[in-house]
């Protein structure tokens, strides 16, 4: 369920799109993204990091896209936001010596140091890789295209490497002792 919520706003900007054009899209996906956080702000929900950092580009490039009238700056905004990710990850890990994934996911499994650092810096590397292979589906393809690739794509991509990752960590997951959870 989180994962559909975290997705309301491309899922909203791409019906839009496809009915109304880029302009309403994008207004959409501001309208979508503000909804979304005062649902969770109503709700009295934890607002991860991640939903604000998204809030705010998608404020700062919709709000250009709309006040100037050029879709560039909408094309820029995912790539803009998987690099903070990328560089957040990479910069927290490598100039603060902290690990990121660990932080978020360490109540959840349990593992030894290598794969945190394994899993730390390959989802820095996607994140930089997805910011890139945006911009050229972006400016290289017509805005149709690259509409569908940011939700069809994009969220496959997602998941395969999400899934590539579980295999992965699957041989490294510690074992509750003695049978306690």
């Amino acid at each position: 369920m989180k994962f559909l919520f975290d997705l309301f706003p491309v899922l909203l900007f791409f019906i839009a799109f496809k009915i109304a054009g880029i302009f309403v899209a994008t207004a959409v996906a501001v309208a979508a993204s503000l909804l979304q956080v005062t649902y969770l702000m109503i709700r009295r929900r934890k607002i991860e990091p991640m939903i604000w950092i998204s809030l705010i580009i998608v404020v700062l490039f919709g709000g250009a896209t709309l006040i100037l009238h050029d879709e560039t700056f909408i094309k820029w905004k995912p790539t803009i936001l998987y690099w903070v990710f990328a560089l957040v990850l990479a910069g927290s890990q490598w100039l603060l010596g902290k690990n990121l994934m660990r932080s978020l996911m360490g109540r959840q499994l349990e593992l030894p140091e290598r794969p945190w650092l394994v899993l730390n810096w390959s989802w820095a590397g996607f994140f930089a890789v997805m910011g890139a292979i945006n911009l050229w589906v972006a400016f290289n393809y017509p805005t149709d295209t690259w509409v569908n690739f940011k939700l069809f794509g994009a969220t496959g991509l997602m998941l395969v490497f999400v899934i590539a990752q579980g295999i992965y960590l699957a041989r490294f997951v510690i074992e509750p002792k003695d049978g306690v959870e």
